[in-house]
């Protein structure tokens, strides 16, 4: 759930299984993912109370897994690093590959944006072209 390839600023995305985008937070680099990371999962149950579990990387889990299992009572599982330096781990190339697949896009590889919230529909506008080009 999180991606930083943009100096001075993080992408947080949310994503199903297929890699669909559920919710974008961009926001400064100073605030660990921990913090950040329960205003994502909450804005994903908002939207989809469906939702049965959430996956992470290890980034998320303080604040953020007791938020979740606490809070709003679902299940948060925790991916681990299996070795030092790269590793497949499971779920998480998910991630990994719709983050690559936004850095396709010029617009989204360099910091031209102002404000976050319009990085954050630029995201959600490539998304809906990488969607429709699945389709």
């Amino acid at each position: 759930m999180v991606g930083k390839k943009v100096k001075g600023r993080k992408r947080l995305i949310g994503i199903d299984t297929l890699g669909n985008l559920l919710a974008v937070l961009v926001h400064a680099c100073n605030r660990s993912d921990t913090k950040i990371g329960v205003g994502i999962c909450e804005r994903i149950q908002e939207k989809y109370p469906g939702i049965e579990a959430f996956c992470a990387d290890e980034g998320f889990r303080g604040t953020c897994f007791s938020f979740v299992t606490e809070t709003l009572g679902m299940r948060m599982d925790i991916s681990k690093s299996i070795q030092k330096g790269f590793a497949v781990i499971k779920q998480r190339w998910k991630v990994e590959r719709t983050l690559a697949w936004l850095n396709g896009f010029r617009r989204l590889a360099k910091d031209f944006e102002i404000l976050p919230a319009t990085e954050e529909n630029f995201i959600r506008i490539a998304m809906i072209k990488i969607t429709l080009a699945k389709a």
